[in-house]
């Protein structure tokens, strides 16, 4: 097993490869100049990156990087996907974190695949994209850290949490405004094929939803489960999300009764 553990963007990003080959390391140092890129680029943290300059209007859209008309272009398509749930302006501020940070995880899994690895966990800020497996992806309590509220396993998975437990009450809804309400975390999981980037932008979007609406839009996407946290400790889960919960394991990462 070869691991990798590279702060940037605010977070830590993670990366275990199960079968390394000489490629790998190489495509380590790739992965590690690339996620500095998108943080130089898409940071709205930094005053000089494209994003902020942009946001200010200093910057033209057709004079910033290319990825930058690549992202906004992906959060219309989500935004549409998710009935206005999503946006590139939360607060009416250009910030287009919701999709950048799980596309960054993507970008590492691609590169990694295309080195030549199958058997892969790259994770960035709650988002964790696998490849092969089967792989276990803790999802922590957003009450107690430091305790796990489910333990999910499966191969080839997307996975991703918004909530509250690291930043407070971040995440906006779009249509009023106010901050999100109702949830204290919503962690969706995507079938193989889907991505981590558009799941993480929908589970920013289905957090904003609040929790009903939440679970009936992710029981309408195909491939896609969901495990929502209320404010008082309750979870509430779509139907197949008890597929991807783990044979065996202590009681603490099987989901309590509803």
């Amino acid at each position: 097993m070869l691991r990798h553990a590279e702060p940037v963007m605010g977070t830590v990003f993670s990366i275990a490869v199960r079968d390394p080959g000489p490629d790998t390391e190489p495509v380590l140092r790739r992965i590690v100049e690339r996620l500095h890129r998108i943080d130089a680029v898409f940071s709205t943290y930094r005053p000089e990156s494209d994003v902020s300059r942009l946001g200010r209007g200093e910057l033209a859209l057709a004079d910033c990087d290319p990825d930058v008309r690549t992202v906004l272009a992906a959060c219309r398509e989500v935004a549409a996907e998710t009935d206005g749930y999503f946006t590139e302006r939360p607060g009416g501020r250009l910030d287009p974190s919701g999709w950048v940070k799980g596309w960054a995880v993507e970008e590492a899994a691609g590169l990694l695949r295309a080195s030549g690895a199958r058997q892969y966990c790259v994770s960035g800020g709650g988002d964790v994209q696998t490849s092969g497996g089967p792989w276990r992806v803790g999802i922590a309590d957003p009450r107690q850290p430091d305790r796990l509220t489910a333990v999910l396993s499966g191969d080839g998975l997307a996975v991703a949490t918004s909530g509250t437990a690291e930043r407070g009450a971040h995440i906006l809804d779009p249509h009023t405004g106010r901050p999100a309400d109702g949830l204290l975390s919503l962690t969706l999981v995507g079938a193989p094929g889907t991505g981590i980037a558009r799941t993480d932008a929908w589970a920013t979007a289905a957090f904003a939803m609040g929790p009903d609406r939440a679970l009936a839009w992710a029981a309408r996407r195909p491939g896609i489960e969901a495990l929502a946290v209320l404010p008082d400790g309750t979870k509430r889960w779509t139907p197949g999300l008890p597929g991807h919960l783990p044979p065996f394991g202590p009681a603490d990462w099987r989901l309590a009764a509803r």
